[in-house]
């Protein structure tokens, strides 16, 4: 925060969430899989098809929560299906069933312990896989603290908005962003959040 604070385009942002963390996942591979099924479409679009593909190859289960009767389709399970009777255009269904075997066969460990590089050179020499699915994966995945996300459409447009920048280019966020370093995962959740919709309190929290 003190870090993020010192510059005047995250300032209010870290003012008004300090202590603001970077939302970690408990599955890489299926944040992978997510990753890759939500480019170029929208959250809708993108949850749309995964409830289809996990209504087809999940796992039957049985559970108190209302609506969940199926698990995340192991990675083994994504690499056996044929990726054309994915529903998603035919180059996206090949980049799912490549991500699932490379999981599969241990030649990309998405957790936490993994190294970073190796995994970023491992997922862009997949097909269908390129720098921004890969840096989101670290990112959300691998934790890394460092990520930039500078082609990312949403964060151009804050970014461009806060700095006075009508068109800025990934390179104007690059710049713009180098003062964020070594926290710049951080920074991209703060300038996620001023687009969020609000989300109700818990119930059980004031």
């Amino acid at each position: 925060d003190s870090h993020l604070a010192a510059d005047p385009l995250l300032a209010p942002l870290v003012a008004a969430r300090p202590g603001l963390r970077v939302a970690g996942q408990v599955d890489g591979a299926e944040l992978a899989v997510r990753a890759v099924i939500g480019q170029q479409v929208s959250v809708v679009g993108a949850c749309t098809v995964i409830g289809r593909i996990v209504a087809e190859l999940g796992e039957p289960m049985t559970s108190e929560i209302p609506g969940l009767t199926r698990l995340f389709p192991r990675p083994d399970v994504l690499a056996a299906a044929d990726p054309e009777s994915l529903p998603m255009p035919r180059a996206r269904g090949r980049a799912v069933v490549a991500l699932a075997g490379a999981v599969a066969a241990g030649e990309v460990c998405l957790d936490r312990g993994a190294d970073r590089d190796a995994v970023r050179a491992t997922l862009l020499a997949l097909p269908g896989i390129g720098p921004w699915t890969a840096d989101y994966v670290a990112l959300r995945a691998l934790g890394d603290p460092d990520i930039l996300l500078p082609t990312d459409l949403a964060v151009r447009r804050i970014v461009g908005a806060r700095a006075g920048l009508e068109r800025p280019s990934p390179a104007d966020v690059e710049s713009i962003a180098r003062a964020w370093r070594p926290w710049r995962s951080y920074a991209l959740c703060h300038l996620w959040q001023t687009v969020l919709p609000a989300t109700a309190p818990h119930p059980e929290r004031p």
